[in-house]
């Protein structure tokens, strides 16, 4: 059943743009789907290595300057009258530039912290994504500081004989970014299976059995962060063209928040998670907006967590596999098969 959600959920998100003509909905959707993403990005160091970033809206935010520096150009000083000038690329390859920068900043904070992990990992996310922060607050020559980068380009695509697409519209920018998250399901699901997936589930479950058996912890969480960082970053650049404004606000901690709510409350370790988590927490603010105020919205939104991880403590997800599999509420019964060798146990 969890294999099989998220194409059922995919072709629903596919359909969503042919009925749904408020813009405003429409605008709800991307902005959902584009933390999905970042949740899908948290789901592979969190659900499955067990390592909790608090800092992991840093990677979505670099990103997302990265990708709006590279297709504005800057003009910046360094060191007493040398100069770094850049004139804008096309915007496409400020959406590669994000995945590489994001990617390489993830292997950095990977290196440095996972030789001492748990509780030191945490802290050390939090205190680079303030630090990002505030390098995006005060370098005003680079980032425009609180003034925010604004005119960004609009994504364009090339392709071959037909020339370049210009997203400007939502529906446009709303495909793209199902494609992005689809491609960024496909990796994560495709790394989860491979040799290396084993291996940081071994990690996760038993680390000295598995550092016995020769697993490279070290470098093995640290290429699992690098990549949930490109991701994130890849993430950032569409934040950054469809919004076509950033400011440091990006790197508010909240955003964060948000993430590790979608992954927990879908099921964190499962392929499907973060998609649910993030259908429903994405939508559901926009769906209480109408009817109530702000504060009450917070309750809400604060009363549905609670609700799902009572009810359903290991997320959505696996809820709704034990419950397509008949085993909810009592344990699974053995096989007729397999009575006779649990029989002939001494």
């Amino acid at each position: 059943m969890t294999r099989s959600l998220p194409l059922l959920i995919l072709l629903i998100l596919a359909l969503l743009p042919l009925g749904l003509k408020d813009p405003y909905l429409l605008n709800a959707l991307m902005t959902g789907g584009i933390f999905t993403i970042g949740a899908i990005s948290l789901n592979l160091l969190l659900g499955f290595t067990g390592q909790l970033s608090l800092g992991h809206i840093a990677f979505f935010g670099i990103g997302a300057y990265a990708s709006a520096l590279t297709a504005l150009g800057f003009d910046v000083g360094l060191f007493g009258d040398t100069r770094i000038v850049h004139e804008g690329w096309h915007p496409f390859l400020g959406f590669l530039v994000a995945i590489v920068v994001s990617g390489f900043f993830g292997f950095v904070v990977g290196r440095l912290s996972f030789r001492v992990r748990g509780a030191y990992f945490v802290i050390v996310t939090i205190c680079f994504a303030e630090v990002v922060r505030l390098v995006a607050l005060n370098w005003i020559e680079l980032t425009q500081g609180p003034l925010a980068l604004t005119s960004i380009p609009f994504m364009r695509l090339g392709f071959p004989g037909l020339g370049e697409l210009t997203l400007r519209t939502k529906v446009q920018n709303y495909y793209l970014m199902l494609g992005v998250g689809t491609l960024a399901y496909l990796v994560v699901a495709r790394l989860v299976h491979s040799r290396f997936g084993r291996a940081m589930r071994g990690l996760k479950e038993n680390e000295q059995l598995a550092l016995s058996v020769g697993i490279n912890a070290t470098r093995t969480l640290t290429v699992a962060a690098t990549i949930s960082a490109a991701i994130a970053g890849a993430a950032g650049s569409l934040y950054a063209h469809y919004f076509r404004i950033i400011d440091p606000d990006v790197f508010l901690f909240a955003y964060t928040i948000t993430m590790v709510i979608m992954v927990v409350s879908g099921g964190k370790g499962t392929l499907a998670g973060p998609i649910i988590g993030g259908v429903i927490f994405g939508t559901l603010p926009v769906a209480l907006r109408p009817y109530m105020a702000p504060e009450a919205q917070w309750l809400v939104y604060g009363a549905v967590l609670i609700l799902i991880l009572f009810l359903m403590p290991r997320g959505i997800a696996p809820f709704l596999d034990d419950l397509f599999r008949g085993r909810t509420g009592h344990a699974k019964t053995p096989s007729p098969a397999a009575k006779p060798q649990l029989e002939g146990r001494p």
